[in-house]
């Protein structure tokens, strides 16, 4: 998709810089046909993603390989970025195939749910156990978007790992542009779980937009939003630190796809759409596939995910806001009272 072009892009000018890098970079690329070509073609002759980030030259040393196994074949470093429901049947495909020293960053916004456990899990260690003892996987999160990084707008992102020195640093290098900034943090579970639950609380961002009302009326959900979003994480994760909710992982991601992300812009179309008797699941899936061009809503995965964690631990009640978005997605009510998950919030103060 258009994100992971750009990461692409990145990763190949920072590999063809450092001496510590092979030059070459494969990356993955679902086949497809885009007028008649194999995408995987146009991106080795044309270098550029014309259907996901057109526009944009992909360097020659990144190689579009429609083979998983072959791209992923003696590597050393793993950087996922797919909607995470693909993740449990490509994982099994690259078993025995990377390089025993191989470590992965994740830069998918979503979590798993553990039907046996009935808890929240990261996809960071979903990786990681599918990969065996030994294998460690980061995140990388932050407010980008994809296209203005592409451009070369200025902005940052939180990598999150525990390789050990001197891996932390040498995987942040590999991200970090002048225009990129890259900051590093030990807190892989807040840093990922924020980037799966900030989707949940856009898709309140974009019923607010779909009613038309205002700015104060979205600010009131960011900021119980963020305050759940915490709560959330202290809940059903071990060591997450507060100051991880001021990296660019934290609020800032949020700020930005409560007002410009593909979460907000689905849900402000389902907000327009809604009617009586409507099929919740058909709908988000037929705005999916007229606004998006092939990409994936990831809040309403999210959304679902955060409901049953809390639903299995009996703390529904504690999240009035995530409670109401997701009554709103898949249980028809209406969108007009997601301002109750405000004021349910408010009767607490």
């Amino acid at each position: 998709g258009n994100w992971g072009s750009t990461i692409a892009i990145m990763l190949g000018r920072n590999a063809a810089q450092h001496e510590r890098c092979a030059t070459r970079v494969d990356m993955w690329v679902h086949e497809e046909l885009v007028d008649g070509r194999n995408l995987t073609d146009i991106i080795n002759h044309d270098h550029e993603n014309v259907k996901y980030l057109p526009g944009h030259a992909i360097p020659d040393n990144v190689v579009a390989v429609p083979d998983l196994r072959k791209a992923a074949e003696g590597a050393t470093l793993l950087v996922f970025v797919l909607p995470h429901q693909f993740l449990p049947r490509l994982l099994p495909q690259l078993t025995g195939v990377v390089h025993p020293s191989c470590r992965g960053v994740s830069l998918i916004k979503g979590l798993d749910f553990d039907e046996t456990a009935r808890r929240p899990t990261l996809i960071s260690r979903s990786i990681a156990s599918s990969f065996g003892p030994g294998f460690r996987c980061g995140v990388l999160m932050g407010a980008n978007i994809a296209g203005e990084v592409a451009d070369g707008e200025p902005c940052e992102a939180t990598l999150a790992s525990r390789f050990g020195d001197p891996l932390d640093e040498r995987t942040r290098r590999l991200f970090h542009t002048p225009t990129f900034g890259v900051r590093h943090v030990d807190d892989v579970a807040g840093a990922e779980a924020c980037g799966a639950l900030k989707n949940v609380v856009a898709l309140g961002a974009g019923f607010v937009d779909g009613l038309g009302w205002g700015g104060n009326t979205k600010a009131a959900i960011l900021r119980v939003g963020l305050g759940e979003m915490v709560r959330f994480c202290q809940l059903f994760f071990d060591g997450v630190e507060e100051a991880t909710f001021f990296q660019s992982c934290g609020i800032a991601d949020l700020i930005t796809t409560c007002y410009n992300g593909r979460n907000r812009a689905c849900a402000e179309a389902f907000a327009r759409e809604q009617s009586d008797h409507i099929d919740c699941h058909k709908k988000w899936v037929d705005i999916e596939t007229r606004l998006l061009n092939g990409q994936k809503i990831q809040g309403t995965l999210s959304a679902k995910e955060a409901y049953a964690a809390l639903e299995s631990v009996g703390k529904l009640h504690d999240f009035p806001l995530f409670r109401t978005i997701y009554e709103i997605a898949f249980d028809g009510k209406p969108v007009s009272s997601i301002i109750s998950g405000i004021s349910a919030e408010q009767s607490k103060l």
